[in-house]
């Protein structure tokens, strides 16, 4: 009688599946790129039968705009979570700051760029970008929203205050295939330095509040769990 043992294989229900090739896709994409995202990709990253990835993707483009949606979500909810009961609007607003930036940010920065770029031809991926930036649009207007409403922020329009911070992070998010080693400190800041005019804070508030978090927030230096980690 052989002492091998032969290693059952685990069925996983539909949504599992899926939820496995996603969080695959968006891995890659994430470290490499979405023109990386292919069926036969995603298959040897699994390590299963391309058939099975094609049975919940019929295509690469569906593929691609789930990846894409996915990790942008997860980085989304890892900086700026949907729910906030630990914290004031201004530690929450400290906190995004801090992850936005950084080595640690670069990778999302670079697949934003690289989905926008992609968005052109892909229209399928040209309405997942759309309905990411509204999300992060409207995720950051509500920190906003809250302070005004708890007097921490002033503005007249929490709405236009979020547009202007996101445009400057987008601006230098941009540059994250280039060298910014030589930067001034003054450009690296300016989406700190944009947010503390326009919600009426005093310059310094925000890094202050940054290094001064409490335990229950997630600790601002780490790095944003990457797509695959638990997220809204």
């Amino acid at each position: 009688m052989s002492s091998s043992v032969q290693r059952k294989r685990v069925r996983k229900s539909p949504e599992a599946r899926r939820a496995e090739i996603v969080d695959a896709a968006a891995a890659v994409a994430l470290s490499e790129g979405l023109e990386c995202v292919t069926l036969r990709r995603i298959a040897e990253e699994l390590d299963v039968r391309p058939g099975l990835i094609s049975h919940y993707f019929p295509s690469a483009e569906n593929l691609v705009a789930e990846a894409f949606g996915t990790a942008a979500t997860g980085e989304l909810d890892a900086l700026l979570p949907a729910e906030r009961p630990d914290g004031t609007p201004t530690q929450y607003l400290a906190r995004y700051f801090a992850l936005s930036s950084g080595d640690a940010y670069d990778d999302i920065s670079r697949l934003w760029i690289n989905a926008r770029h992609l968005s052109r031809y892909r229209p399928l991926l040209r309405d997942r970008v759309a309905e990411q930036e509204l999300a992060s649009d409207a995720r950051l207007e509500g920190v906003i929203r809250d302070g005004v409403a708890r007097g921490e922020f002033r503005t007249a329009d929490p709405h236009v205050t979020a547009i202007q911070i996101l445009v400057v992070l987008d601006g230098l998010g941009a540059h994250a295939n280039s060298d910014r080693e030589n930067r001034p400190e003054p450009i690296l800041r300016m989406a700190v330095t944009t947010a503390e005019r326009e919600l009426g804070l005093a310059p310094g508030t925000l890094e202050r509040e940054a290094d001064a978090l409490p335990a229950v927030l997630p600790a601002a230096a780490a790095a944003a769990p990457r797509a695959g980690s638990t997220a809204p």
